[in-house]
């Protein structure tokens, strides 16, 4: 979602809590009577780490709730509003007809953006679903989501590199609405600037991925809200 003039609010709400599992080494000491003091060390259980290409189902119903899904029509909404509230841009005046005209604008551009985004990572043979960190942490998992903004998975194995799709997808929304539909004075700069604001937002979305629990009994799979641009937790079919 952008907001026109270059101006974007970003506000990830992002709940911390429970996001920072310790890998727990303990000793037990025993005393038999002599001076033998015995050790037990618990090595934490090894994850199954293997990577798994994603269905092309899979992608598809990604894609449809990434792109048209509750989530970035509330953000749409919510974006409108704010650029309502700044008149921005002044050419689409108030009341209902000026915030139908910003909210067309910033759902046309969230649509190209993500659009573009599956697209090119479907030509580039790129697998841009985010994957959660295996690390633990706040500050390696927060790297991790924002590195994800720019990187993707690519080969059987899922090594990462850089990506392509997710570079071009911010600035290919912002550039078809700066010379679509914006009023004639927006240009390039004006174009970049909002990509930029969307790259960033995407990398929000990424943070609130990897935070936010979304398993079998969370709030967001009860309410059909899970199903983002993140990777199925259980790992997606070849």
């Amino acid at each position: 979602m952008a907001v026109a003039g270059g101006k974007k609010f970003l506000i990830p709400a992002i709940a911390l809590l429970g996001i920072l599992p310790m890998a727990a080494v303990s000793q037990s000491l025993s005393d038999s009577g002599d001076s033998t003091t015995a050790v037990t060390i618990v090595t934490p259980v090894k994850l199954d780490l293997t990577y798994e290409r994603p269905t092309q189902e899979t992608k598809l119903r990604n894609y449809i709730f990434d792109a048209y899904g509750p989530y970035p029509i509330g953000g749409v909404a919510f974006a409108s509003g704010i650029n309502q509230w700044t008149n921005s841009p002044p050419e689409w005046g108030q009341g209902a007809e000026g915030f139908g005209e910003r909210f067309g604008s910033n759902l046309g551009i969230e649509a190209v953006g993500t659009t573009t985004r599956y697209g090119l990572a479907q030509a580039f043979r790129e697998d841009t679903l985010y994957y959660r960190c295996e690390c633990t942490g706040v500050l390696p998992r927060t790297r991790h989501a924002m590195f994800s903004a720019l990187t993707a998975r690519r080969g059987a194995d899922g090594h990462r590199v850089f990506s392509i799709a997710s570079l071009v997808a911010p600035y290919a929304g912002s550039m078809t609405a700066v010379y679509g539909w914006y009023p004639s004075r927006f240009g390039a700069k004006d174009a970049l600037r909002i990509g930029s604001y969307n790259l960033l937002a995407y990398a929000g979305g990424n943070i609130a991925l990897e935070f936010f629990y979304s398993g079998p009994h969370s709030l967001l799979t009860r309410m059909h809200l899970n199903n983002a641009h993140g990777a199925p937790l259980e790992g997606a079919s070849k």
